[in-house]
């Protein structure tokens, strides 16, 4: 019986031994991967060389100069930064040029990769490193300051757009990716994101006839829209075997030949208003659904707006209805490039 009770405690200790074993095993899992980090977490705070490799090419040259402390260079290399982006920009918009666009990237980040390794290298042991190198200032100066400023720039200045359908054809394109003047009118509601702008428009005025505007239906608040004014508070349009009438006259439409688009072949028109603005459409036929209508008295406050290409959009002649003037928010300007044909070049909106 004694040597049964001693072989049960030998048992009952060999289990508690192993359970040691195994909560141990199990504690060092979690416990490497922190000495680890600490590890890097104190190399990145002592500018090791590597770690500032890693930042040049992760990140590019400018962030690594002020990691590294070096104020001036960093921000030689953040403007630098700034026109390479804009000729990113172009270059990826332009198939046969996409891949010299991947070259700068990786070039950018190449410099960032070697300026960072030899200004760590060659950094005295000794150097003071001032605020804008801590890690929130790093944080706070390249990701929170310009995201917070292209919000900005976003709601106030300019917003880009990819235009998805050929409505506004010939003057915008499927594939078009443009920008958008946000001040030409002053801010209304949809000025902002999320329809946090002032319900009536300030510091500015409507558009005039022949603008091209971005807004968002009574209908439909959640999709932006792009077409060009043609009506006015108080005018009178209608359409008459495709020729627009302002006020019970004609307004002038000249041939201006053909255009072949996606395989389909129109006839293209230079249409003048009275003010003497001209501007391009597109027609297939005469006789189309939108090409005869009644006559439409547009409301105080409120715009009527059609598609350039008139025998393929849906505009204030259909369901679309008259524009409230606190819904249009945005000026067409300019055409970048398109990003399913590589031969359309930056041109102004007319």
């Amino acid at each position: 019986m004694k040597h049964t009770a001693k072989s049960q405690a030998g048992i009952f200790h060999d289990i508690d031994y192993k359970s040691k074993r195994g909560a141990c095993r199990e504690l060092n899992i979690f416990v490497k991967p922190i000495e680890i980090f600490m590890q890097i977490f104190r190399a990145f705070r002592a500018r090791h060389p590597i770690c500032a490799a890693t930042l040049g090419f992760l990140f590019g040259p400018d962030v690594v100069m002020a990691y590294l402390g070096r104020g001036w260079k960093a921000t030689a290399y953040f403007t630098v930064g700034i026109v390479i982006s804009i000729a990113q920009l172009w270059l990826f918009g332009v198939p046969s040029a996409a891949v010299f666009g991947y070259f700068l990237f990786l070039a950018w980040r190449l410099i960032g990769l070697l300026h960072g390794y030899r200004a760590a290298k060659m950094m005295p042991t000794d150097t003071v490193f001032p605020w804008y190198s801590r890690w929130y200032s790093l944080a706070l100066i390249f990701l929170i300051a310009p995201f917070a400023l292209a919000m900005l720039v976003r709601s106030f200045a300019f917003q880009p757009f990819t235009i998805p359908s050929s409505s506004m054809l010939p003057n915008l394109r499927s594939g078009d990716y443009m920008f958008a003047q946000k001040y030409a009118y002053g801010y209304s509601r949809y000025s902002l994101p999320y329809g946090l702008g002032p319900e009536r428009r300030i510091f500015g005025h409507g558009p005039e006839r022949g603008d091209v505007v971005m807004f968002r239906t009574p209908m439909d608040s959640k999709v932006d829209y792009v077409k060009r004014v043609v009506g006015l508070p108080g005018d009178r349009i209608q359409m008459r075997s495709g020729v627009l009438y302002l006020n019970g006259t004609a307004v002038v439409r000249e041939p201006a030949g053909d255009l072949t688009y996606q395989s389909v072949t129109v006839q293209a028109f230079k249409e003048t208003l009275p003010s003497g603005r001209s501007y391009a459409i597109v027609e297939q036929v005469d006789n189309a659904r939108g090409d005869n209508t009644r006559e439409f008295v547009v409301p105080d406050g409120h715009y009527f707006v059609l598609g350039d290409n008139r025998d393929n959009s849906l505009d204030s002649r259909f369901d679309m209805g008259f524009i409230p003037d606190d819904n249009i928010y945005a000026k067409a300007a300019i055409v970048l490039f398109n990003s399913e044909d590589g031969s359309r070049q930056m041109s102004w909106i007319q």
